[in-house]
């Protein structure tokens, strides 16, 4: 038995997934790309599925699940009802439907538990200051102390930014990132 906050907790763990009201409804996207959209009464919810699967889908559970409206077919889409699906299946559809959203190179994430877990809990502390100056340049790093320093525009665009680009070469002088290139 799962529901539209199990499926929050599961999808907002992912990197680049965000929550939205669009339409009266609460829809899960990453940039413009809905993968998650809930009912008015968060008792169904809809989900990305390759659509040459999709009959395969509703033939297993047609109580569960059921083609959107035909408006929608063109789309790689799914609808089902929360309740009857277990939370495992939940946060594999789930994830299914994010894999279509995200660039190749996340694909390969490891399962995470919900919610997502501390990454930086799981590092020692060497692993730990070789990571941390690889998130940004203006993030800085004491003590597993995090902070942002540098101009305001770069504040700026953290906020509106939480998870940046990883970078594609960083070059490093005396424990600070010198240069880096996306």
């Amino acid at each position: 038995m799962t529901d539209a906050d199990a499926v929050r907790r599961v999808a907002l763990a992912l990197p680049r997934a965000y929550e939205a009201h669009i339409g009266g409804r609460w829809k899960l996207k990453v940039k413009q790309l809905v993968f998650v959209a809930f009912s008015e009464d968060e008792a169904r919810f809809g989900f990305g599925f390759p659509r040459e699967e999709r009959d395969a889908l509703i033939a297993s559970a047609p109580d569960v699940f059921f083609l959107p409206p035909p408006r929608d077919l063109r789309y790689q889409w799914v609808c089902g009802h929360l309740s009857p699906i277990s939370d495992e299946e939940m946060r594999e559809l789930v994830t299914d439907a994010w894999r279509m959203c995200v660039p190749a190179m996340l694909h390969d994430l490891p399962d995470l538990p919900t919610p997502a877990a501390d990454l930086w809990s799981l590092l020692d502390e060497d692993a730990y200051a070789e990571a941390a100056p690889l998130l940004h340049p203006s993030v800085q790093w004491h003590d597993r102390d995090v902070s942002l320093r540098g101009r305001s525009s770069v504040l700026s665009h953290l906020r509106h930014h939480p998870r940046p680009r990883p970078p594609r070469e960083v070059e490093v002088r005396d424990g600070q990132v010198c240069r880096w290139v996306r």
